[in-house]
């Protein structure tokens, strides 16, 4: 069963914590319940992301990867481009203007996952979606 719950244009998703990424985890659980907004990504392919600008979530890199997988949500401690969280939904190589990235993988989708390319495309052509993360599952 999912440990969090993810709500986003409209559609609901349970997701699990990644226990490879401890730090962003513990960190994350402490800004719960998060709300933000989610846009399309501009580089990366088929994703979603929320820009936190220079917003420091105070990890660094853990269980890092540039390819996710469809459901996988990272979260970029900033560096090279700015602070960033990014959901794939389909084909995914996370980068930005200046070239490849890679965040953490800290969260998975494992319920709704049906409904993450329709959000996509909805972020796509119809632009900003509200997002809110908080504990309990679908």
């Amino acid at each position: 069963m999912a440990n969090l719950l993810i709500k986003a244009g409209g559609y609901q998703f349970g997701a699990e914590f990644h226990p490879d990424a401890p730090k962003t985890v513990e960190a994350f659980k402490k800004l719960l319940p998060y709300r933000q907004k989610v846009i399309h990504v501009r580089w990366s392919g088929e994703g979603v992301w929320i820009p936190l600008g220079e917003f420091k979530l105070g990890v660094d890199f853990e269980n890092n990867t540039s390819y996710p997988s469809v459901g996988d949500i990272l979260f970029y401690p900033g560096g090279y481009s700015e602070t960033e969280i990014i959901i794939a939904y389909g084909s995914c190589c996370f980068a930005s203007k200046l070239g490849q990235l890679s965040g953490n993988h800290f969260l998975t989708i494992t319920e709704g996952r049906e409904n993450l390319r329709v959000l996509g495309v909805k972020c796509l052509w119809e632009g900003a979606q509200d997002i809110s993360f908080q504990l309990g599952g679908c």
